[in-house]
């Protein structure tokens, strides 16, 4: 007994470490993800709507069938406008469920979503937020210069695009749930916390996370 017991306390150090080190790679992936889909200017996200959005969600390489055929899951990141327009820290989310339509065959696929209004935010920000249910989500216009100003980005509380095989396109993810990774946030910020308290302003961004919101400071908040 004393010997699994010693055993259980070397070796938790070194699983946590682990952990927290894959919510970082998963960081960097979401910065280089962004980075990739921002830097060729006709397949963009219109910059107008990034200086516009509230909140926004990142989830490098979302998985299909990873529980069922047709099912898909993926973890990513949530930050938020902070009063002074500069982005939040992130908090960890996981998005799942859902029928995508867009994937070819098992591939990976980027995701990102700009939560344009408060209403869609706070909701986000809940134990469990499901696309289409909760809140009205459409597919994002493409293209640094792409007319905006359409029914869907009008109406519509998130805008969502995908990136699967370099292919990057507005699509809708009607179904797909997202909610908050309190494991990952632990491992991360070393306590517990839930993504309404992140993304508040009141948590110090950690270092790993710098990439990313230099990247997304780029886009300062127009009203």
């Amino acid at each position: 007994m004393r010997t699994w017991a010693t055993l259980l306390l070397l070796t938790a150090p070194a699983l946590f470490a682990a952990d927290r080190q894959k919510v970082i790679d998963r960081l960097d992936d979401a910065a280089a993800t962004f980075s990739d889909i921002m830097v060729t200017p006709d397949k963009g996200i219109p910059h107008d709507l990034i200086e516009k959005s509230r909140c926004m969600v990142i989830v490098p390489s979302l998985k299909k069938g990873a529980f069922v055929v047709g099912a898909e899951y993926g973890k990513g990141f949530i930050t938020c406008r902070e009063a002074d327009g500069r982005w939040s820290a992130p908090g960890a989310v996981t998005v799942e469920g859902g029928s995508f339509g867009f994937q070819i065959g098992g591939s990976d696929t980027d995701v990102v979503m700009l939560v344009m209004k408060n209403r869609g935010a706070e909701k986000m920000l809940g134990n469990q937020f499901t696309l289409g249910a909760d809140g009205e989500v459409a597919a994002g216009p493409v293209g640094r210069d792409a007319s905006a100003e359409t029914n869907a980005s009008l109406n519509a509380e998130i805008l969502s695009w995908s990136r699967t095989r370099g292919v990057f396109a507005g699509i809708s993810l009607k179904g797909a749930s997202v909610r908050p990774d309190l494991s990952a946030n632990e491992d991360l910020y070393g306590r517990k916390l839930d993504n309404r308290e992140i993304v508040q302003g009141k948590v110090t961004p950690p270092a790993a996370a710098a990439r990313l919101l230099a990247l997304l400071n780029r886009y300062p908040q127009h009203v």
